[in-house]
């Protein structure tokens, strides 16, 4: 049973399942795992490891809408090595301190793979649910979609760092800054958003299974990352890399097209427009060709 399985079954046990977060008087609420197997590359510095399982939960409050206010982290590993364990606690609190929000700990426990989980809270009282999309509304995504993808390769064309604060270009890549800001300008005007965290895909797919609809999708009106670009070797490779691969937390949402000069207006990051919101019968499709449900699945063999 994959995680998509086990979220189906829990959905008869737990009401709500199956937004980015829970939402209780306002408070919202996300938890992530992260292990070394498959979650960091082998180069990964433990600074990009604290930032990116930090960032891991905050993109979920991101994608309710709502503003970060705190989040901890449970640190295990085979031995507490002290360069290690600083930097995973400087880029755990750098990147709350880059959306306003405070790092405030966590739990340290010994296992025999480094692992962390991570828990975000933020606040809200308006969150924006993936259930909303309607036809007519406009796709639009946050940022750039690749980068991720980039930094797995050039990990795996061997960019290793020693240092556990070390910025090279791969790690560089694999950090990211949680859309709080943005999901917080969205938030008046979306009526249904997620993070990419599984890629955009399969975020599609998860949208149009919540919103009951479909989606047409324009390729070339997807923002590939040019660093996707220069790891591939072809166009159509970045494209399917920057679609599939996920683990960009950007966020993906739909807007009504009456809203979407607004919504650029109030939103400080790069927004792509890259399709339309359609009836359920319609089917999700790229370029007038079905598109297929593909992207990161834990659980997947």
């Amino acid at each position: 049973m994959d995680e998509r399985a086990a979220l189906a079954l829990l959905e008869g046990e737990l009401d709500p399942v199956g937004d980015d977060a829970a939402v209780v008087d306002g408070l919202v609420v996300t938890t992530d795992m992260l292990h070394e197997r498959t979650d960091f590359p082998p180069g990964t510095s433990r600074y990009t490891a604290g930032w990116r399982s930090v960032g891991a939960s905050l993109s979920d409050v991101a994608a309710m809408g709502a503003d970060a206010t705190a989040a901890v982290a449970a640190y295990a590993a085979p031995e507490f090595v002290e360069d290690e364990l600083l930097a995973f606690v400087r880029g755990a609190r750098d990147v709350c301190d880059l959306v306003d929000g405070e790092y405030v700990g966590g739990d340290l426990d010994g296992h025999e793979e480094f692992t962390v989980a991570t828990t975000a809270i933020g606040r809200t009282e308006d969150p924006v649910p993936r259930s909303g999309a309607r036809p007519g509304d406009v796709v639009c995504v946050t940022g750039t979609l690749g980068r991720s993808a980039a930094a797995l390769e050039l990990f795996r064309r061997g960019e290793r760092e020693t240092d556990p604060d070390a910025s090279g270009r791969a790690n560089e890549l694999f950090r990211f800054e949680p859309r709080i800001a943005a999901g917080r300008a969205l938030a008046p005007h979306a009526t249904a958003m997620m993070d990419s965290s599984d890629g955009l895909a399969r975020s599609l797919h998860q949208l149009a299974e919540a919103s009951d609809c479909g989606f047409a999708i324009d390729s070339e009106a997807i923002p590939v990352d040019d660093a996707v670009r220069s790891v591939s070797e072809t166009d159509r490779e970045a494209l399917e890399r920057a679609t599939t691969f996920g683990e960009d937390f950007e966020l993906v949402a739909t807007v009504p097209e009456t809203s979407l000069e607004a919504v650029r207006d109030a939103v400080d990051v790069p927004l792509s427009t890259i399709g339309t919101v359609l009836e359920s019968d319609d089917g999700i499709s790229l370029d007038g060709e079905p598109l297929a449900d593909r992207g990161y699945t834990h659980g997947d063999d």
